[in-house]
């Protein structure tokens, strides 16, 4: 073999080699993103918790009090849903990094060089945050119900506490998913947790504190 031969060989091995690397290293494009999704979701994130910190306990009366439908505004409820929100900072802030799930469009290659790529998805704030929420009312209707209300169903209190968190939960995940923020398993785990610790929340709360106010007739329980 020649000794043009084998300089030539070298050259296209190198040449290669090069190319192989310089393809390795190759940065995955920037994801698109909806912004407008993110912005509706974060709404119908704060509007799910919302329920739950403006919404009063109703309740049937004890016949020997007065009989009939009541409505109270317990500032304790601030116990449950601060709780809640410390578990949805604590998602964002720690369990993200702990997971490092990667969002939508993001790998090794380009998470903290793109933009939206300078966080994990892993589990979904948001459908954790509205799932929770849907959680926690579920439980306080529930018990209510049963415990408070002699098994006696309150159109109000089902609206207020399982319907309208619903929808804003539904709209939270589908938001979620539609705007490429997060994808299927990152949402879904985020609500089924999120569901599942409100739920044993609302139970806690609903089986502790009465709904009624005492026998002083106020609207606002303190």
């Amino acid at each position: 073999m020649s000794l043009r031969t084998v300089f030539a060989s070298i050259l296209l091995s190198a040449s290669m080699l090069v190319a192989s690397s310089a393809h390795a290293q190759a940065v995955s494009p920037t994801p698109d993103r909806d912004k407008t999704w993110a912005a509706v979701t974060g709404l119908t994130m704060v509007a799910g918790a919302g329920t739950q910190l403006l919404m009063p306990r109703v309740f049937y009366s004890d016949p020997e009090v007065t009989v009939g439908w009541k409505g109270r505004w317990h500032v304790s409820v601030l116990a449950p849903v601060m709780t809640l929100t410390v578990l949805t900072a604590l998602n964002e802030f720690a369990l993200k990094d702990a997971f490092a799930g990667n969002r939508p469009g993001c790998d090794d290659t380009n998470r903290g060089i793109v933009s939206h790529c300078d966080s994990y998805g892993m589990m979904s704030t948001h459908t954790f945050a509205a799932a929770s929420a849907l959680g926690h009312g579920t439980g306080v209707f529930v018990f209510d119900t049963l415990k408070w209300s002699g098994g006696r169903v309150n159109g109000y209190a089902l609206t207020g506490n399982v319907i309208a968190p619903f929808v804003f939960g539904v709209l939270t995940g589908i938001g979620r998913g539609l705007g490429n923020w997060e994808n299927a398993g990152q949402i879904v785990l985020g609500g089924v947790t999120g569901l599942g610790i409100g739920f044993l929340s609302g139970m806690t709360y609903a089986l502790m504190q009465r709904p009624e106010c005492g026998y002083t007739g106020s609207l606002i329980c303190w």
